[in-house]
């Protein structure tokens, strides 16, 4: 048996008696355990598997270049990060891009825009289209009966694509999603987004007017929430591949 059969079988095995992901965290433990972090396999290791929660935090800061691949500078360079939040946060105020009432997910997004160089007046997100071409594939009829209804346009794209469904998912659903995103395929957000239309088709093609149906998707039933994103995962990976680890 090779040494891929045999993972294969472990991991099966570990599925069945009810300890899914053991091997995963062990393999994780070992990445992590590097003098130099390696990012190209970190984010190889976030697109195939959920992260657990108790490595999330600094799996994020490394793959968002917050923390560098070195351990020993960690500490420091949180320090530097600390302060650098506050110049940042200060400057945007002084600017009047955010007050004490901005939302906490708008002010990131703004901190995020402003270093990266990309604080517009106006943002625009292409990912719509994508939504659009996805639903097309996996149901027309749900896609038609949004064009017919004016729906399509006033959908929660906000929501969505610009806060990563930041209140619209309960945080256990989020942090699966944003494990991508944070590793690098925003595409994930398209897949979520295509899955809850078809996860509630029957609610959303009993509703009559644009209003009533940007309403509900606004405000979705909580309590599907996971079974949406595993099957968005699913999604995801059927019209993107699965990611390899490279040698």
């Amino acid at each position: 048996m090779t040494e891929d059969s045999q993972r294969n079988f472990r991991s099966v095995y570990y599925e069945k008696v009810g300890f899914r992901g053991v091997e995963e965290k062990r393999s994780l433990e070992i990445l992590l355990k590097d003098d130099r972090l390696d990012i190209e396999k970190l984010c190889t290791f976030s697109q195939r598997f959920p992260l657990p929660s108790m490595y999330r935090a600094l799996v994020w800061k490394v793959l968002l270049g917050i923390l560098p691949p070195h351990h020993e500078s960690h500490a420091q360079v949180m320090m530097y990060r600390k302060e650098q939040y506050c110049d940042v946060l200060h400057a945007l105020e002084v600017v009047r891009f955010v007050s004490d009432a901005t939302p906490q997910v708008e002010i990131y997004l703004r901190m995020y825009q402003l270093e990266s160089g990309k604080l517009p007046r106006s943002p625009s997100f292409p990912l719509p289209k994508a939504f659009e071409q996805y639903l097309n594939l996996e149901d027309s009829r749900l896609l038609s009966h949004l064009k017919t209804r004016s729906a399509l346009s006033r959908l929660p794209y906000d929501l969505w694509f610009k806060r990563c469904f930041a209140g619209c998912l309960p945080e256990s659903s989020l942090q699966r999603v944003w494990d991508k995103v944070v590793s690098g395929s925003c595409k994930i957000l398209v897949f979520v987004a295509v899955e809850i239309l078809l996860t509630f088709k029957i609610k959303v093609m009993a509703l009559n007017s644009a209003e009533k149906i940007t309403k509900f998707l606004e405000n979705i039933p909580r309590d599907s929430s996971d079974a949406i994103v595993s099957k968005a995962i699913d999604l995801w990976h059927k019209h993107c591949g699965t990611p390899v680890h490279s040698a």
